[in-house]
């Protein structure tokens, strides 16, 4: 198929842009016309570049109430990432996301989620030791050590600092306190909110870890969370999907690729399974 093997956006950008004038029909178009069900949806969001995948999935997420789905792409996103995202979504939706996400989410969760996409946060890897020091105690004071939550400290803490200070702020509070800040959020936030502080976390210490156990939550236990599979895999095949799928293996002990095709079936089987190229 033409399309799997024009890996890169910029020929699937071309082939949309040639096939118009050719055949007075947009492409994305014309492939909603021929497919149907899953294999649309994937088909569909993999046309996209990189950045309108992730402001396609979000604004899908949103408008559908799965709130984890947005939160999942939202908090593993880079600031650079963010911000290009931010424009295609605005551009294509007539609206920023800031309005959307003030619509659709509520509480801790859409102050995080509000705070995460207007910070710009560094993306190097120098850490300042002395800052790890004061967030992880500042953590400790406004979680385990009080009753009750201090939830903006959290916030701001995990919405300003780069994923490698948030990642020495978590070896900090695990030497200080003998544990991660894992256990702290767990015990201290619920819901949404504890959701986005995890996703955070997680994706300062290793995203492929992080991705690896979304894919498996996907697939595990009695049907399949098809539309997590599809936004993962699709938006994240260009990026990191070989550090992935070794962390899914080495974690679950099977092959991403065998995980995928004993949960899918058909033309859509086949399509994923071609993004996600040899076991090894």
């Amino acid at each position: 198929m033409m399309l799997l093997n024009s890996t890169r956006p910029s020929k699937r950008a071309a082939i949309k842009q040639e096939y118009e004038p050719l055949y007075s029909e947009e492409l994305l178009h014309r492939l909603s016309k021929e497919l149907s069900g899953k294999l649309e949806d994937a088909v569909l969001l993999w046309m996209e570049d990189p950045a309108t995948r992730d402001a396609v999935s979000v604004r899908e997420a949103l408008v559908a109430d799965d709130l984890r789905g947005a939160t999942e792409v939202i908090c593993s996103r880079t600031p650079s990432q963010i911000q290009i995202f931010k424009q295609i979504y605005n551009a294509e939706y007539g609206v920023n996301l800031e309005h959307d996400l003030k619509y659709y989410t509520s509480g801790d969760h859409q102050k995080l989620l509000l705070a995460y996409v207007s910070v710009q946060r560094y993306e190097g890897f120098e850490v300042d030791r002395t800052l790890a020091d004061n967030d992880a105690k500042t953590l400790y004071k406004a979680g385990e050590k009080k009753i009750g939550t201090d939830e903006d400290k959290f916030i701001k803490i995990f919405s300003e600092r780069s994923r490698a200070q948030l990642a020495a702020v978590d070896s900090t509070y695990n030497s200080m306190y003998g544990h991660s800040i894992r256990k702290a959020i767990k015990k201290e936030t619920s819901g949404l909110f504890a959701y986005a502080l995890l996703t955070i976390l997680r994706c300062a210490e290793n995203p492929a870890k992080y991705f690896a156990k979304v894919l498996r939550e996907a697939m595990k236990g009695l049907g399949t969370d098809d539309t997590t599979l599809i936004r993962v895999i699709v938006t994240r095949v260009e990026l990191d999907m070989q550090y992935i799928k070794a962390e899914y293996e080495k974690k679950y002990k099977k092959s991403l690729v065998d995980a995928v095709h004993s949960e899918t079936s058909g033309d859509y089987r086949s399509f994923l399974l071609a993004l996600l190229g040899p076991k090894h």
